[in-house]
């Protein structure tokens, strides 16, 4: 009798909460699946102001606008993540000139930093698409101290240039644009792909 209890007990208890465990685990798997599919297809260009003064935000937007023109044509021909980060490594000096020479003729005399880097980023909406929380390689360009609220875009697919959604369309899996259309920040997904990135963020970095 009381084993004939005890497996009553265990197919109406434990049996109804494994199965929603299996099916919690195997959503997060597939979104965080999806969302890493985006982190490691793009190319960011993140720039840092030196401070959050009035001043030096209004001089990251103009240092922002040198780079994307300094950008011209270099990256028509790219059609890969890693020609676009190529054809970046061998133009940092046009970039970095770009950037100092803006700075002068604003009067400004900070130092300018920039590298190719992978940053974690959290959850980010451009225009209509929400990119969501990853590792990303990007463009980082630090003005003066970098202390101040930073400017980012998309280089590749090109989000920062005339012709985005065209972009996006043909370079994202169906499954990648429902992702990133779907929502904002504060949907669970988003939130659960956060959490998770930055557990892992911190994990490798131990």
């Amino acid at each position: 009798m009381l084993k004939n209890e005890s497996k009553s007990l265990f197919f109406k208890f434990f049996v109804p909460v494994f199965l929603v465990l299996a099916v919690t685990l195997s959503y997060v798997v597939s979104i965080v699946s999806v969302s890493e599919d985006i982190s490691q297809s793009v190319f960011r260009l993140h720039i840092l102001a030196n401070s959050d003064s009035e001043q030096d935000q209004a001089l990251k937007l103009k240092v922002r606008d040198s780079i994307i023109e300094a950008s011209g044509s270099l990256f028509e021909d790219c059609t890969t993540l890693e020609e676009t980060i190529e054809v970046c490594g061998n133009n940092l000096d046009v970039f970095k000139t770009a950037a100092e020479n803006c700075l002068k003729e604003n009067n400004s005399n900070q130092s300018v930093k920039l590298y190719i880097d992978k940053e974690l980023f959290d959850t980010r909406t451009y225009g209509e698409l929400t990119l969501p929380a990853g590792t990303y390689n990007a463009l980082k360009i630090e003005l003066g101290e970098g202390r101040g609220h930073n400017w980012w875009c998309v280089m590749f697919p090109a989000l920062c240039l005339p012709g985005a959604t065209q972009e996006a369309d043909g370079y994202f899996s169906e499954d990648e644009k429902g992702f990133m259309t779907s929502g904002g920040k504060y949907e669970i997904k988003f939130k659960i792909v956060e959490l998770y990135e930055k557990l892992k963020y911190k994990l490798e970095g131990v």
